[in-house]
């Protein structure tokens, strides 16, 4: 399948693509509300509920604007690198857990919104200062089959 047929199936198969799908295909994170799809041999992610994807979108630029100088940036409105996304992605679900939900194995993407409203009302109000360190010392997984030492 090419690049642009995949593209436009995955538009039409997912029409509310997770904000979180980075993190969730790289199993770092899960979410209760999301669903898988496989498009020819890739999987992608899709909210199932537009008022849980909202909130989630509004988490994510919080968790971009707010990681801007961990990730010595200055614009945070450019297109990012995907190393970059991964970053903020995972080491901010990261940071959550730590702040809102420590003895969870993962990052549960809805329970953790949820946990963070029950204790700061808005998300703006989120102690950011400790999410971020989770984004700071996020690392990604090293690969398999590189040199040997």
């Amino acid at each position: 399948m090419d690049e642009t047929a995949y593209r436009n199936a995955k538009g039409e198969i997912n029409r509310l693509p997770c904000v979180f799908e980075r993190a969730l295909l790289a199993r770092s994170a899960v979410c209760e509300l999301a669903m898988a799809h496989q498009i020819g041999e890739r999987e992608t992610f899709a909210c199932s509920q537009s008022a849980a994807h909202l909130e989630c979108r509004q988490l994510a630029e919080l968790l971009r604007q707010k990681s801007a100088f961990a990730l010595g940036i200055t614009d945070t409105q450019r297109i990012l690198p995907h190393a970059m996304l991964m970053k903020i992605q995972c080491g901010g679900l990261l940071g959550m857990k730590s702040v809102f939900d420590p003895e969870a194995l993962a990052p549960n993407v809805r329970r953790l919104l949820r946990l963070a409203r029950e204790q700061h009302g808005e998300l703006e109000a989120l102690p950011f200062s400790e999410i971020v360190k989770g984004v700071a010392a996020w690392k990604p997984r090293r690969r398999l089959g590189g040199p040997a030492p």
